[in-house]
């Protein structure tokens, strides 16, 4: 990105020669993320990142839709991305159906269907969860939706899941794929929104006749740049390296004692763990981690701010002690064993220290 501010400064839309040379950075880098996708670059709207993408699959396609009567199903463990723009849509007269998940954070399939009305013209469900890491049945559902005898579309949160596990649009039959550059190593502000061939998709920001109408504003050149790189740089020798480390962490987690997996028994993200500890505070554990250095979470970071314990946990059927005693650690693609046994040491640490001093309080799980 830092050659690209340099040498692709130009102003994408102009006519001039400095502009032109930008316009070819961008549409290579837009031609080579979407190849990553499986998709055409016709198909691929560069946007700010994950949050834009959804709103702009979500009121982008909904409003533009006719009909007096409009009904979207999504699922209550969304991104707060999807769940307040479909509050949004409901205020606006959109009738709304939030499914459930069972105790390891999957969506029933089958529960969709029955909730399908006749005015239902768009399903949102998320690729992986933000907080547990588990992998929704995308394709499952998209074939569902096929056979439901009417049109509807189907969007997908797929931040999370895209450098972490194989991503084909095609195979997966969504319609609308929301991805963010940051979380492949990318940098912030720069993002993307897959639209199928033939999607009704209008643009929400009013301006410029930008990405094909369907994002205005001046586009982001370096920022696309690096995206493209970083998608260069994603392989599958990544997803066995996530796995390896996840796996080294939790097995000695569990010996622990009093550990859980929330989401354990579903398929999930190679990167994320996502635990349970019994008589601990999360975020007592957070702080006393990040003390030696080393950044976990209890939520997503759009929530960071709310003292409440996690929606997508307590939708999992776990109490609010049992949520406010889980800590999400996700590995990255330059972490080493190493710095996984140092993890393993300091939480071991940690946790026998709190639970120490904690055990005259003990928390009361329902």
């Amino acid at each position: 990105m830092s050659t690209a501010l340099r040498e692709a400064f130009g102003n994408a839309s102009s006519t001039h020669q400095i502009g032109q040379a930008a316009r070819q950075r961008l549409e290579a880098a837009r031609a080579s993320i979407a190849r990553f996708l499986h998709a055409s670059p016709a198909e691929f709207v560069f946007t700010s990142g994950g949050t834009e993408s959804n709103n702009l699959a979500i009121f982008g396609l909904v409003r533009n839709l006719p009909g007096p009567k409009k009904h979207v199903i999504t699922s209550i463990t969304e991104h707060p991305s999807v769940l307040e723009a479909c509050r949004q849509l409901e205020y606006e007269g959109v009738a709304v159906t939030y499914v459930g998940v069972n105790a390891n954070g999957w969506v029933d399939c089958g529960e969709i269907v029955r909730q399908l009305r006749p005015e239902t013209v768009l399903v949102s469900v998320m690729h992986a969860n933000n907080e547990t890491g588990v992998l929704q049945p995308i394709a499952q559902i998209a074939e569902a939706l096929r056979g439901a005898g009417q049109k509807i579309y189907f969007h997908c949160d797929g931040v999370q899941a895209v450098g972490k596990v194989p991503v084909d649009v095609e195979a997966l039959s969504v319609d609308l794929y929301s991805v963010s550059a940051h979380k492949i190593s990318a940098p912030k502000g720069i993002g993307g929104l897959y639209v199928r061939k033939g999607t009704p998709l209008r643009g929400i920001q009013f301006g410029g006749r930008h990405e094909r109408e369907r994002r205005a504003g001046t586009e982001n050149v370096p920022g696309a740049i690096a995206f493209a790189r970083a998608v260069e740089l994603c392989d599958r020798n990544s997803i066995t390296h996530f796995v390896n480390l996840r796996d080294q962490f939790e097995s000695e987690m569990l010996a622990l004692g009093e550990i859980e997996i929330n989401g354990g028994a579903a398929p999930r993200l190679p990167n994320t763990s996502n635990l349970l500890f019994r008589g601990v505070s999360g975020e007592g554990l957070l702080i006393a981690l990040d003390m030696k250095g080393m950044a976990v979470s209890t939520g997503s970071a759009c929530s960071s701010g709310s003292v409440e314990p996690s929606p997508v946990l307590l939708a999992m059927g776990r109490s609010r002690d049992e949520a406010r005693s889980s800590v999400r650690f996700s590995f990255g693609r330059d972490n080493s064993r190493a710095e996984v046994q140092a993890l393993i040491d300091a939480v071991r640490e940690c946790v026998t220290r709190l639970r120490k001093t904690s055990r005259v309080e003990r928390p009361v799980y329902a």
